[in-house]
């Protein structure tokens, strides 16, 4: 079970409000993303009795600059920061970061605040925006402050934010427009892993010299530390091989990771100097943002990545949404995921559990028009929306025409059958929920494009080349 209540407030200072009201309950937690808490209480290692559901809150999902300033706004996605051409100007360290996390349908939940709310060392966002310089704004109904995020990381999940404040606002200083960033996060794996360590770095030029530096690793200490020795070796000279080799000694020597069952202490030392190297090399050709995908896939659909808002707060225990096509009411489904809800309330079983964790993409869904993971959205998050599953595909999509006729299958679903796509079939509901989202969001994907798109999607019998195929397949027909 999820929570017993679960309140969805509609304006920021009604949310203030609400905080106030049950902070001394020790029980309650803010939900935007979810990504992160609804993992936790997977795992048991949260049992909140109220969540408090901020993510259908007005106007906090935007990315402006003011007063040599960008700022953040705390329901800003990890997909919509990749999507800003702001942040893609005046902040690539962070870009980088958003775009290394997860997988398509995390990034179109997670929030940056909420990356930064966990606390965890592995968190991408974090580094990056410690070598912006960026400072955090809470706030309560007590009031608003601002700490610079050293002072706000207090440890492992362990943060300055008192029971009754949320994040208002993350902001850093407009980079100048001699400076640039790098950022490199090494894993087990290109997609959906966890950094063994990571590293963002911002440096500003006077013509080849460095005149300012900031380096971040994470991963490698119980918060994110800057590698301030190495910070002033590159102070007054060019990036030279001899320089940037000396930086990273002294990178090594100055950090102190952990062992644990990802990674041993010594292979993080070993990593944290090959992807130090990298990035100053990077740096130093101006090559940092190489290979970038100027339209990189997002899995919107057909929106622009924000899902609807509500105008009347919700507490009640029913979950009223559009289930492919019709309107149907989830009855006292505020304690399940939509996962649980699909397979239990509405009887929908296409949508399969893999995983629970957002690791598997097996229960990918629409909600809104654009794909999530269903294991990490509350049911009471349908509410007032319009869902997608594998069963309605057909019906709200294109279908496909078969000898002149009209197919009861999308696009997509013949094309999997073409292929071979299909094998022992657990994993290929989702699969065709990510790769019909491609299809609209557009029509004729490369394979490049269509392996983005899926990289969220783990097939156990890993027979991703037909599957490909079949996308674009899809995506010739006409």
């Amino acid at each position: 079970m999820l929570c017993k209540t679960y309140i969805t407030p509609v304006t920021f200072d009604e949310t203030l409000l609400v905080l106030a009201e049950h902070a001394g309950n020790g029980d309650t937690r803010l939900i935007a993303g979810g990504t992160d808490v609804l993992v936790e209480i997977e795992h048991g290692l949260s049992s909140p009795q109220t969540l408090i559901d901020i993510s259908r809150l007005p106007d906090l999902d935007r990315i402006w600059i003011e007063d040599g300033r960008v700022h953040i706004g705390p329901l800003v996605t990890h997909n919509q920061a990749v999507a800003s051409p702001i942040i893609r100007e005046h902040a690539w360290p962070l870009l980088r970061a958003c775009w290394e996390v997860g997988a398509p349908q995390i990034r179109n939940r997670g929030t940056i605040a909420g990356n930064l709310a966990t606390a965890s060392p592995a968190n991408d966002t974090i580094p990056a925006l410690t070598a912006l310089d960026a400072d955090i704004t809470l706030a309560s109904t007590r009031g608003e402050r601002t700490l610079p995020l050293a002072q706000f990381f207090q440890g492992v999940r362990r943060t300055a934010l008192a029971a009754d404040e949320m994040i208002a606002e993350i902001s850093f200083p407009q980079p100048l427009a001699t400076a640039r960033g790098a950022f490199i996060k090494a894993g087990l794996r290109r997609a959906q892993a966890i950094s063994l360590v990571n590293i963002a770095i911002s440096l500003d030029f006077d013509g080849e010299i460095v005149k300012s530096a900031r380096i971040a690793f994470g991963s490698v200490a119980p918060t994110i530390v800057r590698a301030e020795s190495a910070e002033r070796v590159l102070l007054g000279h060019p990036l030279t091989p001899g320089r940037i080799a000396l930086a990273t000694a002294l990178v090594q020597e100055a950090i102190r990771p952990i062992d644990d069952v990802r990674a041993s202490a010594q292979y993080r030392r070993w990593l944290a100097g090959i992807i130090t190297r990298r990035a100053l090399e990077q740096l130093a050709a101006g090559t940092e943002r190489a290979g970038w995908i100027e339209n990189p896939v997002m899995l919107w659909g057909e929106t622009d990545g924000r899902f609807s808002v509500i105008s009347d707060q919700s507490t009640g225990s029913d979950v009223i949404c559009t289930l492919n096509g019709e309107s149907i009411v989830l009855h006292n489904a505020t304690h399940m995921t939509l996962l649980d809800a699909l397979r239990e309330m509405a009887h929908l079983p296409g949508t399969k559990e893999g995983c629970a964790e957002g690791e598997c993409g097996a229960c990918t869904v629409w909600l809104d028009g654009i794909a999530v993971m269903a294991c990490l959205v509350p049911a009471a998050r349908s509410h007032g929306c319009e869902v997608v599953t594998v069963e309605g595909l057909a019906g709200v999509s294109e279908q496909s025409t078969v000898g002149g006729h009209r197919s009861s299958l999308h696009a997509i679903q013949e094309a999997m059958v073409r292929s071979g796509g299909v094998q022992c079939g657990y994993c290929t509901p989702g699969l065709i929920m990510s790769a019909a989202n491609l299809l609209r969001e557009r029509p004729h994907p490369s394979r490049d494009e269509a392996a983005e798109a899926i990289t969220g999607n783990l097939c156990r019998c890993t027979g991703y080349a037909k599957v490909l195929d079949a996308i674009v397949a899809a995506g010739e027909r006409e």
